[in-house]
């Protein structure tokens, strides 16, 4: 599923690109490859039931991503705290009042979009969200990052000195693969020499993780200036006098990278949009398999527990029991799709076991114990060492289940520690005492005992 954008490169911000070779329409390639991708994910038929209906709102995202780049359109959103001015400087970027404006705090409430411009076979929309420090106000912030998120490009609106809480939500961003630009709006509030220090400080501030040039001073609403006339009896006169939105460095930024890489910015974002999206569906899949397996190998658990309990040859007990977690193994793999033969399974049940013993001797002793016991005893002495019995056996095959899963999990890798490490891991998470309530109560119900 991740073929078609594993290829796709991340933004680089901070390093010049080597130019195209004559006639090769690279943002071309990468849109065909992420609009691939994202068919991908809408068409698998794979999926396990219940999880496309868990990730409905994720999938209608796809097919609004996907309709997206058929027609060509970028999605320029706006973040930033409360009050930095978002909605006033995506006005002045389109010359237009089209975003809500007030002097109340936290105006925007919901994400809104508007067209900006036409540009070659689509359009630019330019995105406004709720701000990132809204008391009471999760759910929008949630929603800004979410719309900052799957847009193709987030101009990050600041309005003073970055502050720490900005600095993690821009770090953040930028750790999502997303092409950011920096605005310091409101310069038209300092001095020059202030403006100057702000600057400096802000991109002293984001070196290495945002290009100086990509930081860029604005004014998307000016305060009035105040002009003093002498009338002709010679008395002076105070007005005010409105300015234009200071803006057009960052209009020309967004328009030459817009020019230069438009069509890579939205096959970029598509291709990260359908990687989280994948790397969510394999953890919901995955988590749908481990259910499945749990319940699977605590009904072999009993199986065995019970077989084990009854069988009165203590040799016959270790060859039943191998019997019982081969056939566990092979249906395991099964349904984490990674079908093993019965040699594999018995090879791998051989290696769970070994190295089990090797960490718990004790138990796997009493395992063994209380099958001499079995057939040196008689009357209520046998029932209750083949009932021990029993309960450690079905531990036993909890443990192997247990450890075959995570190594299934993993697409049939021990991963770099290899066996010994996972099995160390699964018996240091389990409750052996508790596991052993659990056998004796669920081989006592089955048996109507309980």
């Amino acid at each position: 599923m991740k073929r078609a954008y594993a290829a796709l490169p991340r933004w680089p911000w901070s390093k010049k690109r080597a130019p195209a070779e004559a006639g090769q329409d690279v943002g071309s390639d990468h849109l065909a490859l992420a609009r691939e991708s994202l068919r991908e994910l809408i068409d698998d038929a794979r999926l396990p039931a219940g999880v496309r209906d868990a990730l409905a709102h994720d999938y209608e995202a796809v097919e609004a991503m996907l309709d997206k780049l058929e027609h060509g359109h970028l999605h320029l959103a706006a973040l930033g705290r409360v009050s930095t001015g978002k909605s006033s400087l995506l006005n002045a970027l389109i010359g237009s009042e089209a975003f809500s404006v007030s002097p109340l705090h936290g105006e925007t409430q919901q994400s809104s979009m508007q067209a900006w411009k036409e540009v070659e076979a689509g359009g630019v929309f330019l995105l406004d969200t709720p701000g990132l420090d809204e008391a009471g106000g999760e759910g929008r912030e949630a929603m800004a990052r979410e719309v900052a998120g799957r847009s193709d490009l987030v101009i990050f609106v600041l309005d003073g000195d970055i502050t720490e809480t900005e600095l993690r939500a821009l770090r953040n961003l930028l750790a999502q693969g997303r092409p950011v630009l920096v605005a310091l709006n409101k310069i038209d509030l300092f001095t020059r020499d202030e403006q100057a220090a702000l600057l400096q400080s802000i991109r002293d501030k984001t070196d290495g993780i945002v290009d100086a040039e990509h930081v860029i001073p604005v004014a998307a609403q000016p305060r009035p200036q105040t002009v003093f006339e002498v009338a002709a009896n010679g008395e002076e006169i105070e007005s005010k006098r409105s300015r234009e939105p200071d803006v057009e460095a960052l209009r020309l930024k967004l328009w030459d990278i817009l020019d230069a890489e438009g069509k890579t910015l939205a096959a970029l974002n598509a291709s990260l949009f359908a990687s989280d999206l994948s790397d969510q569906v394999g953890h919901r899949i995955l988590a749908a398999r481990r259910e499945i397996g749990d319940k699977l190998v605590r009904t072999y658990c009993v199986g065995k527990g019970i077989a084990v309990a009854f069988n009165p040859v203590p040799v016959a007990d270790l060859f039943a029991a191998a019997f019982i977690d081969v056939g566990m193994v092979i249906h395991l793999s099964r349904v984490y799709g990674l079908p093993l033969s019965r040699r594999e399974a018995g090879t791998l049940v051989k290696v769970i076991v070994a190295e089990s013993a090797a960490l718990m001797g004790t138990v796997w002793a009493l395992h063994i114990v209380s099958s001499a016991l079995k057939v040196g005893t008689a009357g209520l002495s046998t029932i209750v060492t083949a009932g021990a019995q029993g309960a450690i056996a079905y531990y036993s095959t909890y443990v192997v289940g247990q450890v075959a899963a995570e190594y299934l999990g993993k697409g049939k890798s021990w991963g770099d520690g290899g066996p010994k490490h996972v099995v160390k891991q699964i018996l240091d998470t389990l409750d052996r005492d508790t596991v052993l309530q659990d056998a004796k109560r669920e081989i006592q119900a089955r048996l109507g005992l309980g």
